[in-house]
């Protein structure tokens, strides 16, 4: 039976390719092997560079590799010898772009020049901006006067102190600490605080943890603010002087520091020392803190510890003291004082919860003295 001429042809082919070839999968598939080792043998061909400044194009056109197929067979080249170079093309996709990026990065299709992101940046702004938080005036400069605002407080145990109320001054203030959590300062400030006292250390070792956040925060917002210590009997007060110092920077715009002395039945350090004994701490803790900084400390006490140990003493150290039930001149008669606290169940817009109040025993005019640089001086 005659074969045709194209079935011969055929055949003549099929049979150079097994000569030329050990395996017949890569002649008749066309294709590499799917399997892959641990080493990548180098393809015959070079890989493609891409010039700096134009675009990498991964997916290239096969077509021109198939347009030369068969002329590298007339010229003696057998299909097989053409393998490798679309292997090689294989393997450059593979490592070339084509894996995810991270989402840290925009995506490029050009090297040198990235294009913009899919959204203008005017998208990416919120549809309705966040209520914007009360104006206040920068905080003052050094020798400058700060704005004086009203008392806004309320509280949630009122108290009627008679004909001379914490209404009765101009100048109100808190204290706060850690209890307090996140504040809004600036909100708080025009609420009425003008001044704050700031928990920063107790005893010789622990640090209020939002001592920190309230320091600074307090004077971005405007707000005059000192620091106190917690002061413990059972503690050196030379250590305590020093974990103070430690802690609570030296600013020329703070307020005196305060010494918080009381006696107090909830803490591990709940004994209570003589008389003598209290006056001998207090005196070398506030030396030490009056040399570094530079200011009297102030004293801040309770009812019943005053009438154990204080009647009487340090009377060239100004006072801030605890009345919520009266006047300070009923519960401290004949003292001189600073601050009052009046109240430990203050309410205020930008603070969460029950905070301290606090009143200056003075005008709106004494303020400005004693927080100016003559009032400074003249506190030394």
């Amino acid at each position: 039976m005659r074969l045709s001429a194209a079935p011969a042809l055929f055949f003549t082919c099929l049979a150079l390719a097994g000569c030329a070839s050990s395996d017949p999968e890569a002649v008749t598939a066309g294709v590499s092997r799917k399997e892959t080792t641990g080493s990548v043998a180098q393809s015959a061909a070079p890989v493609p560079s891409v010039s700096v400044g134009k675009t990498a194009r991964l997916n290239a056109n096969p077509a021109p590799m198939a347009q030369n197929m068969p002329a590298a067979s007339a010229a003696g080249m057998t299909p097989a010898a053409a393998i490798p170079e679309q292997e090689a093309h294989v393997e450059q996709l593979a490592w070339a772009g084509q894996m995810r990026p991270p989402q840290a990065f925009a995506q490029e299709t050009t090297l040198g020049m990235p294009l913009p992101g899919e959204r203008p940046v005017a998208m990416l702004m919120p549809d309705r901006p966040p209520a914007a938080a009360p104006m206040l005036e920068p905080p003052p400069s050094r020798g400058s006067r700060m704005q004086i605002y009203s008392r806004q407080f309320r509280d949630a145990k009122p108290i009627n102190f008679g004909r001379v109320t914490p209404k009765s001054y101009p100048v109100h203030g808190v204290d706060v600490s850690r209890w307090q959590g996140e504040i809004d300062w600036p909100r708080l400030r025009t609420q009425g605080a003008n001044f704050a006292y700031i928990k920063a250390t107790d005893g010789g070792d622990h640090l209020d943890p939002m001592f920190k956040t309230n320091w600074n925060r307090a004077k971005a917002a405007g707000l005059k603010r000192g620091a106190y210590h917690f002061f413990y009997w059972c503690r050196t007060a030379g250590e305590q002087a020093d974990w103070f110092i430690r802690n609570v920077p030296r600013d020329p715009d703070a307020l005196p520091p305060v010494i918080d002395v009381e006696w107090n039945g909830e803490s591990r350090c709940s004994q209570k020392i003589s008389r003598a004994r209290v006056l001998e701490k207090m005196q070398v803790f506030m030396d030490k803190l009056e040399r570094h900084y530079g200011q009297r400390p102030i004293i801040y006490t309770a009812p019943d510890f005053y009438e154990d140990n204080l009647s009487g003493e340090f009377l060239d150290h100004p006072f801030w003291l605890r009345a919520v039930a009266q006047h300070p001149s009923r519960v401290y008669p004949g003292r001189k004082w600073l601050f009052w606290q009046y109240s430990g169940s203050g309410l205020s817009h930008g603070v969460e919860g029950k905070i301290d109040l606090n009143v200056f025993h003075g005008s709106v005019e004494q303020w400005h003295n004693w927080t100016g640089p003559k009032g400074m001086m003249a506190r030394n």
